[in-house]
């Protein structure tokens, strides 16, 4: 496809989207500051307080049909990991941007960590696994690498048995809105080679504060291909930082890659939250299963 068209049918895309990830990037102690009474989170934090002092019957409600809906995910394959997990002592980081944060799982239960973390303790059998959890929405590689010098993420890393990592799509983003006034192919290949090179930093830093844990890469979806299937361009950037992806993590031991992309593609079923970019509860159901699948088939 030439670069014209490309440009036109992206640019009013890229400009919503930037303007989405700059309001989402912004520091929370700057949002803690502001006073909106209007606000979704506000209505939605009133409504539940009212429901749940007025109306308590409705709560309880709400809250089976949320059991009822876990228990639906609970398939032989997801059992087969949590008899798995039976009587023994795991530590579970999670690190990384918002899709380890959990941003668009519409039932704030965290999203696909939060499924393991429900997934694994839904046996009754005896078992001692936690999970840390430090995502952040907006993370970068850069980012990132500077955040596993705080304390509390060292800590973590130290005791960590299993890692897991989330990290790339907002690389990619920032391509777009450094670039979207003039968008080719070439900054994203230059752009990789840089978050290749930071990629690798960052294994090389948590494998010399833990030698042991097992680290397992998800990789990155093409949230533009339910729109876009035609423009050949994604799928070759998103294609190719996978493979970056999959390159970096095969350079070191106790390392996996975990593919995620197909998850997302020829699906009827709406997968995405309402900012059509971050997954919705079913998006991370299926995420989450299969990081279930590799954890089992690695670990055995």
């Amino acid at each position: 496809m030439k670069k014209r068209t490309l440009v036109l049918i992206l640019l009013g895309l890229i400009i919503s989207l930037t303007a989405f990830f700059v309001v989402r990037s912004i520091d929370t102690d700057v949002l803690e500051q502001v006073s909106i009474p209007q606000s979704k989170e506000k209505s939605t934090i009133d409504q539940e307080a009212d429901i749940k002092e007025h109306h308590p019957e409705e709560k309880e409600n709400q809250e089976e049909r949320m059991t009822e809906q876990f228990k639906d995910f609970i398939t032989d394959a997801v059992q087969s990991t949590i008899d798995f997990f039976r009587n023994k002592d795991i530590r579970f980081l999670a690190i990384g941007d918002s899709l380890t944060q959990g941003i668009g799982d519409e039932t704030d239960q965290g999203g696909y960590v939060g499924i393991l973390d429900r997934t694994i303790h839904a046996s009754e059998q005896r078992m001692e696994v936690t999970f840390d959890n430090f995502g952040k929405r907006g993370n970068r590689t850069d980012q990132l690498l500077a955040r596993l010098d705080e304390q509390d993420i060292q800590q973590s890393m130290i005791e960590a048995d299993i890692i897991l990592i989330t990290i790339g799509a907002n690389d990619i983003m920032e391509v777009f809105k450094q670039n979207f006034t003039n968008l080719t192919i070439e900054p994203f290949q230059e752009e990789r080679h840089h978050f290749e090179q930071r990629l690798h930093q960052i294994f090389t830093k948590i494998r010399d504060t833990n030698k042991h844990a097992h680290i397992y890469l998800l990789g990155i979806y093409n949230p533009f291909a339910q729109y876009f299937q035609e423009i050949e361009e994604l799928e070759i950037i998103v294609n190719e930082w996978n493979r970056t992806s999959s390159m970096i993590t095969n350079q070191f031991n106790h390392a996996t890659f975990i593919p995620i992309k197909d998850l997302f593609e020829n699906t009827n079923v709406n997968l995405f939250a309402d900012d059509n970019f971050h997954p919705n509860r079913q998006g991370y159901e299926r995420m989450a299963e299969r990081v279930l699948d590799y954890l089992t088939a690695t670990e055995e």
